[in-house]
């Protein structure tokens, strides 16, 4: 059972059917000791995808995939449409591209209030995402909430690729965020 779990997390279907029953992942979670991290943005088709396939990247590298569970989604609904997301937007597969990471399959979700429980850290990419955050979350009492960039030296926004279309600074900033998110790590 735990293979498919892993095996198919990825994927869209599977991620929503998985989402829906928190208690049997935070089971899981607990048994394989895992480390369970979320990525948000406004859309979840630039920056929080981004930032799930960089930080993915950096735990394979080191060795490390099996202690984490990586993944992302939007604050809003503004690309799920009946029900279902938008894929990763293009100039922003482009840039992982780039570097040489993939994202397959990979489709808008929006958070939902029950992934304050199933998630150690819920990450978001500037400080409208955390006034978003906390909105559906309601709160934040185990303080899990925080900005990615807020792990680095530096501090603040990362600046939304999607108004400005500099994917490669957008790219620069989340990098520098996973990195020094997994050293705390």
């Amino acid at each position: 059972m735990f293979y498919l779990f892993c095996d198919n997390w990825g994927t869209a279907k599977r991620e929503h059917k998985w989402r829906q029953n928190t208690a049997l992942y935070c089971l899981m979670k607990e048994v394989f000791n895992m480390f369970s991290l979320l990525f948000v943005c406004h859309g979840n088709i630039c920056r929080s995808p981004m930032a799930e396939f960089i930080l993915k990247d950096l735990v394979q590298k080191a060795g490390r995939a099996e202690e984490f569970e990586i993944t992302s989604c939007a604050t809003s609904r503004e690309e799920i449409w009946n029900g279902i997301g938008n894929p990763v937007y293009p100039p922003a597969k482009e840039e992982l591209l780039k570097h040489g990471i993939a994202c397959p399959d990979r489709h808008a979700v929006q958070l939902q209030k029950s992934d304050y429980e199933r998630y150690d850290y819920l990450i978001g990419m500037d400080e409208n995402n955390i006034r978003n955050m906390m909105r559906i979350l309601g709160s934040d009492p185990e303080h899990k909430v925080h900005k990615l960039l807020d792990y680095t030296e530096r501090g603040g926004d990362v600046a939304d690729p999607w108004y400005s279309d500099r994917f490669d600074i957008a790219y620069r900033d989340i990098y520098e965020g996973c990195k020094a998110l997994l050293e705390q790590l």
